[in-house]
C-alpha cells in the first residue's frame, strides 16, 4: 500500500497525489470480448487545436516533440515530460486522444488532469485521469479522482479495467466540469459523474484550474509503495497525444476573478461552452452506458473501502 507522497514533490511531478491503497487484480481486461454501448460521440462537437497554441512544456522539455496537434512525451531514466495549458479555465471540455506505452510498464504514470495546486498550494483543487502502468504485467489500469480545497487526506479514487487495450491504438479521454457535475469518460463513454449537488458540494472543485498531460515514473506510489518499480531496461517509455479538444471559459492566465463566462450574479452565461442541455444532465443512453462499465469494469471505489474509512465520506 501506497502512502500520501510529500506535496513538494506532487508539484515538481505535476501530477495529483494518490492514495494507491488496493489491490490490482491479476484479471485482463481487454483480453475479454466486451460489447460496448452506443452513445453520442461528444468529441465530435468540438474542434482540435495546435498543441503548441495551446500548451507550454511544464518539464523534460528534452523529452518532448511536438507536431501541429500531434505531441510525444517521453520517460526516460534522465526524467519525465509534461504539457500545461496556457490558461486557466474555470469549466469547460476538455479532451485528448493518447495512445499509451507497450510492453512492461509498471509504475509508469499517463496523467490527463486540471488542477490549480501551483496558484493555491494549501487548497487546491484538482481532477484526475491518470493512467497506471500495471505491477508485474503488461495491462493498464484507468484511475480517476477529484480534490477540492486541498482535501487530500479524503482520497476519491475509482478505478476501472480497461475494455481495450491501451496501447495499440490512440482513445479518446475527456473531462466535463461545469455548475451541474463533472463527468468521466472514455472513448466517450462516461464511467463516473461526480454532482455539484447534496453531500458532494464541498468536495467540488470551484476555483479555475489548468490542463496538464503528463508521463512520469510513478514507481513511489503507483506499485505497492515501490514493490514494482519502473524498469528502465524497457524504455524509454513513449506516450502519444492527439486531437486535443480545449473549450472552456478561459480567465487568461489568471487564477482570481471572475472568468468571461461569469456573470456579475455569480452565474453562468451562454458562453460557456458545457452549459446546454447536452452537458447539464446524462442522457438515458449515457447513464446505461455508465452503468455498464461500473458493472463491467469497476473494480474499486473509495466508497466501497472500509478498510481506510472508519468514517465514509459524506458523499457516499
Amino acid at each position: 500500500m501506497a502512502s500520501l507522497k510529500n506535496y513538494n514533490m506532487k508539484i515538481l511531478l505535476e501530477t495529483a497525489v494518490v492514495f494507491c491503497l488496493c489491490s490490482f487484480s491479476l484479471v485482463s481486461s481487454h483480453s475479454r470480448k466486451f460489447t460496448t454501448p452506443n452513445v453520442t460521440r461528444l468529441t465530435d462537437q468540438f474542434s482540435r487545436i495546435a498543441i503548441e497554441s495551446g500548451f507550454s512544456k511544464r518539464f523534460g522539455d528534452h523529452n518532448i516533440i511536438i507536431n501541429g496537434s500531434l505531441a510525444k512525451l517521453t520517460l526516460d531514466k534522465s526524467s519525465g515530460a509534461g504539457l500545461v495549458s496556457k490558461n486557466t479555465y474555470h469549466y469547460g471540455f476538455f479532451s485528448a486522444r493518447l495512445k499509451l506505452p507497450a510492453g512492461f510498464a509498471s509504475g509508469v504514470v499517463v496523467a490527463f488532469y486540471l488542477s490549480n495546486a501551483e496558484s493555491y498550494p494549501k487548497n487546491h483543487d484538482e481532477i484526475d485521469i491518470e493512467l497506471l502502468g500495471r505491477s508485474r504485467r503488461d495491462d493498464w489500469s484507468i484511475q480517476t479522482n477529484v480534490y477540492a480545497n486541498g482535501s487530500l487526506k479524503t482520497g476519491r479514487e475509482e478505478k476501472f479495467y480497461y475494455w481495450f487495450d491501451p496501447t495499440q491504438a490512440f482513445h479518446d479521454y475527456t473531462l466535463i466540469w461545469n455548475s451541474h457535475h463533472i463527468v468521466f469518460l472514455v472513448d466517450n463513454i462516461p464511467v463516473r459523474q461526480f454532482p455539484n449537488r447534496g453531500a458532494f458540494m464541498s468536495a467540488y472543485p470551484s476555483k479555475p484550474m489548468s490542463l496538464y498531460v503528463t508521463l512520469w515514473d510513478g514507481s513511489e506510489w503507483a506499485t505497492h509503495g515501490g514493490k514494482y518499480p519502473v524498469n528502465y531496461k524497457y524504455g524509454p517509455f513513449v506516450a502519444s497525444i492527439a486531437d486535443v479538444k480545449l473549450s472552456g471559459c478561459s480567465v487568461n492566465g489568471s487564477s482570481t476573478g471572475p472568468g468571461p463566462c461569469t456573470k456579475s450574479d455569480g452565474s453562468i452565461s451562454s458562453l460557456d461552452p458545457v452549459d446546454g442541455q447536452d452537458f447539464a444532465t446524462l442522457s438515458k443512453n449515457q447513464i446505461a452506458a455508465m452503468d455498464w462499465a461500473r458493472r463491467k469494469l469497476m473494480f474499486y471505489s473509495y466508497c466501497n473501502d472500509k478498510l481506510r474509512y472508519k468514517v465514509m465520506p459524506a458523499e457516499c
